[in-house]
């Protein structure tokens, strides 16, 4: 009985080695396999991709074939740290489509690193996104070290089998090449728009190398359209003459886009905001038209769709947006700076100095988190809600007199993502400090509420949009100055969760004005009548905004300088 137990513990721990011997043998195999032909795109099939045909081994075997002895384990150890390399770009690349649609940019993306973790601070909480670094962090170095071991030990056991059928192997890897061409040249799929024969890797590497020289170049080409400026040399009092005396005030909707106003795929409940909006500014004499901005960024990063309307020139990366600041462009806000204007701009979400605001867009006054008496409770990624941006905003720069006529830029950010919490409009003259906003920050759906499911993520989109738009509608109803000229538009769609992967880059755009004179400057716009463009409205890309403006308003004989009010 003894032995026979003894046999049976033998016998199990000889299969449980032989198991352990194969896992050892498969794992790398599997290993390598998988980043190999793990895709840049996140709407790739599902799993369907593990049954492509890279070109990668073949270039793998090749290599082995040709390279021996000692250096053949080097090559295996430089060619596992390149792979690992590609493997976390192809990861960057993943996470950067998802939120961007775009690949990652191996010159200047790099930065985006701290405004992710600030994100994930603002958006959800600081320790939760200590722990989302953490954890990245951990990821990157188990990657850069599980990859080039995998493809070490892979090489391992195929070495002795390399030096003793090297003929065999050359016939196999001949073989190899020969299918892969063919699968290629034939573009038979695996899927649907998925082909069997894969260049992942090799195609990532030669993708990202055309980029990085692309963006050498571009900087001579971005420099060269910057300089070309027609209204660079303009003298102040040919400058925005159809708009002296007025108030004009650009916001930006964060996250504002196309999909807010067609409801596809998102909910239409933005569609009965902008009506609503439309009837209520049209009873108080206000006229609106409106069309569609392509923006130049999706999904984030409105830095870049700002700077792009008020510079005219297309900023769709960090690189250019770099370069630009350190030029002396002319923009919007130092257009009416020139002209007369009191110039100011209104980040609720900026907690820091932003230097460039007075450098570059030459702004008078700059508000943000610190300076405008805030002392209720933040939601979500905002630091305040929208409605008290804007009374804010209205008590220190539309109430004072005498005063010039103000520009002002202000930035609505109650709709950035995770849009939630979401605040809820109160009573204009009981806002206070913002205290008033505590019992509603406590009753609203939280963000693990919300981000149950992609529908009640898209509501709450379209919940919070609603709620940016109701406040501003307001903010004109109180104001009731009929030199009050409004330009509300978006800074870019929102991401793919709500409006899919293959939204456009539009943006709606509105002018709000009450006076018919302003209205009649931008006749040959085009723009249809009322808050919803439709799919005939006039697109424009974004960087042709300040042109235009420029163009519509500029002078005719006469026109004269409005004097402080």
């Amino acid at each position: 009985m003894s032995s026979t137990i003894a046999i049976d513990k033998a016998s199990r721990g000889s299969r449980l080695r032989s198991g352990g011997a194969l896992a050892v043998a498969v794992l790398p195999l599997l290993a390598v396999w998988v980043v190999l032909v793990a895709p840049d795109d996140p709407t790739d099939e599902p799993f369907t991709w593990l049954l492509r045909l890279p070109v990668d081994p073949i270039l793998l075997v090749l290599l082995l074939l040709v390279v021996r002895g000692s250096w053949r384990r080097r090559a295996a150890l430089v060619a596992g740290a390149l792979l690992g390399v590609v493997t976390l770009v192809k990861i960057l690349d993943i996470g950067f489509t998802t939120a961007l649609r775009r690949p990652f940019d191996l010159v200047a993306d790099w930065t985006y690193l701290r405004s992710a973790r600030d994100l994930l601070g603002d958006s959800v909480s600081p320790s939760g996104a200590t722990a989302a670094l953490v954890g990245s962090v951990v990821i990157v170095i188990l990657l850069l070290a599980v990859v080039p071991w995998s493809t070490g030990a892979l090489v391992r056991r195929l070495e002795p089998h390399l030096d003793r059928h090297p003929r065999g192997w050359a016939r196999a890897l001949v073989v190899m090449g020969v299918v892969w061409l063919v699968a290629a040249a034939t573009q038979v799929q695996v899927a649907p728009g998925l082909a069997l024969a894969s260049t992942s890797s090799v195609g990532l590497v030669g993708d990202h190398v055309t980029r990085v020289r692309a963006a050498l170049r571009d900087r001579a080409t971005f420099a060269s359209a910057m300089a070309t400026d027609p209204f660079a040399q303009a003298p102040a009092a040919d400058l925005l003459t159809g708009l002296r005396g007025k108030d004009v005030l650009f916001v930006f909707v964060e996250s504002y886009g196309e999909v807010a106003v067609t409801g596809r795929p998102a909910p239409a409940g933005v569609a009965p905001a902008l009506d609503r909006a439309t009837s209520a500014l049209g009873a108080a004499g206000y006229s609106t038209r409106s069309a569609w901005l392509d923006s130049p960024t999706f999904g984030g990063t409105s830095w870049l769709a700002h700077s792009t309307l008020q510079s005219g020139v297309w900023i769709d990366s960090q690189r250019r947006y770099d370069q630009l600041m350190a030029s002396d462009r002319l923009t919007l806000s130092g257009a009416f700076g020139r002209a007369g204007w009191r110039t100011v701009v209104d980040v609720p979400s900026n907690r820091e100095d932003w230097p460039e605001a007075r450098s570059f867009y030459h702004y008078d006054q700059v508000y943000d988190a610190r300076n405008v008496g805030y002392a209720g409770p933040r939601f979500g990624y905002a630091t305040m809600p929208d409605q008290y941006t804007l009374k804010a905003f209205a008590d220190r720069e539309l109430t004072v007199r005498p005063r010039a006529p103000v520009m002002a830029e202000i930035d609505l950010v109650t709709s950035h993502v995770p849009w939630a919490p979401l605040p809820r409009l109160v009573d204009w003259d009981s806002l206070g400090d913002g205290s008033v906003f505590g019992p509603i920050r406590d009753q609203a759906a939280t963000r693990a509420q919300v981000w149950r499911d992609p529908a009640s993520v898209r509501a709450a989109y379209a919940d919070s949009v609603s709620y940016s738009i109701d406040s501003l509608v307001q903010l004109v109803q109180r104001a009731h100055d009929p030199n009050l000229v409004l330009v509300l538009l978006g800074d870019h769609q929102p991401s793919t969760v709500v409006s899919g992967p293959r939204a456009s880059n539009r943006v709606p755009v509105t002018l709000v004005a009450h006076d018919a004179a302003v209205t009649r400057r931008i006749a040959g716009w085009g723009w249809q009548a009322g808050m919803r463009p439709t799919a005939a409205a006039p697109v424009w890309r974004m960087d042709a905004f300040r042109d235009r403006v420029l163009t519509a308003f500029g002078p005719t004989p006469g026109t004269p300088v409005a004097a402080p009010r």
